[in-house]
């Protein structure tokens, strides 16, 4: 299942015309709240799909039940991209325990690369609900990759999958690698086609560094 929130209007487009516009993205701090913000949409999304149990609340005038989680999510990002999106769902998902991937592109002088992943930090996730977040979707090797070093902590019973920019590549690669039972996937756009170093066109160009800086 693929959720696509940007092929309907709503303040969504806004925040996705921000990060997308290049005069915009010279604004670091903006970059990042309106990462947050996106964030905070598909968390309340996502928030819709999940199992909730009738709860007694005494007011300061009676009684009444509301709904609440069963369960709070799993919440897991992809370093260091990944940071201000998975802030924004944790705004949300306040209670939630948080996994963290360090997961990067390792270039070689063909002009190739592979994915590297170095670090991985995550609690138990057998049967739980885990929302995984990076910002882009390009090839979907790294997302991929990420979800399979997750499996290592236990296999979840569902996984919402959730990347802002999307290729259609990087999607029919997720739809290639993981059982269609096992995740939803979750974006505000499909972007076409991919540059010779793999970066999404249209796109925004490189997340991590309008977020926090060009590395070396």
């Amino acid at each position: 299942m693929i959720y696509n929130l940007g092929s309907q209007n709503s303040i969504l487009q806004e925040y996705i015309a921000e990060i997308r516009d290049s005069e915009i993205q010279k604004d670091p701090l903006r970059f990042r709240i309106n990462m947050e913000r996106i964030g905070g949409i598909f968390a309340y999304e996502i928030s819709k799909h999940l199992e909730y149990s009738p709860r007694e609340v005494i007011t300061s005038l009676g009684v009444t039940e509301v709904p609440i989680l069963i369960e709070q999510p799993v919440l897991a990002t992809i370093l260091r991209a990944g940071l201000p999106l998975h802030n924004g769902i944790l705004n949300f998902f306040d209670k939630a325990q948080n996994a963290f991937v360090s997961a990067y592109r390792r270039h070689h002088k063909s002009g190739n690369f592979d994915i590297q992943i170095e670090y991985t930090s995550s609690p138990n996730l057998e049967n739980k609900v885990l929302i995984l977040s990076d910002p882009m979707l390009a090839t979907g090797a790294s997302m991929h990759l990420t979800y399979k070093q997750l499996l290592n902590s236990g296999k979840p019973k569902h996984t919402h999958i959730i990347s802002i920019i999307a290729c259609v590549q990087g999607v029919e690669y997720l739809k290639r690698h993981i059982s269609e039972n096992d995740y939803t996937l979750w974006v505000a756009a499909i972007d076409d086609e991919l540059t010779a170093q793999s970066y999404i066109v249209p796109g925004l160009g490189d997340a991590g560094d309008l977020a926090y800086g060009c590395k070396l």
